[in-house]
């Protein structure tokens, strides 16, 4: 890329960024009370986003070869877990990833 085309494509980044974050406060007044639409889509898209990622954290997984599919399942199993215990999203992704990580780094080796 050259360096004008480098500026272009932060420009539009930055532009769209500040769209997302901006349009909807001159969309949606503070006087007027949000669409519930709006706010049915507030509460149904983030686990409907949760639930994505995991079809896409799994979608390669061999139940057939390799480690059959154990580290992912214990994964899981800790990020429910953990959840359920705690009832922070952050919190229970991140202890998911650091049990699947140790898993595949020290137990289930090639």
């Amino acid at each position: 890329m050259t360096m004008v085309q480098q500026f272009i494509t932060i420009g539009i980044c930055v532009v769209g960024t500040v769209l997302t974050r901006c349009l909807p406060f001159f969309i949606f007044s503070s006087k007027k009370p949000t669409p519930v639409y709006i706010q049915y889509l507030g509460k149904a898209l983030p686990s409907a986003i949760f639930a994505m990622l995991v079809v896409y954290c799994l979608k390669n997984v061999s139940i057939f070869s390799g480690s059959h599919g154990i580290p992912e399942a214990v994964s899981i199993i800790v990020v429910v877990l953990v959840h359920i215990w705690k009832r922070q999203m952050l919190f229970s992704i991140g202890a998911g990833t650091v049990c699947y990580m140790l898993l595949v780094q020290f137990v289930f080796t090639a």
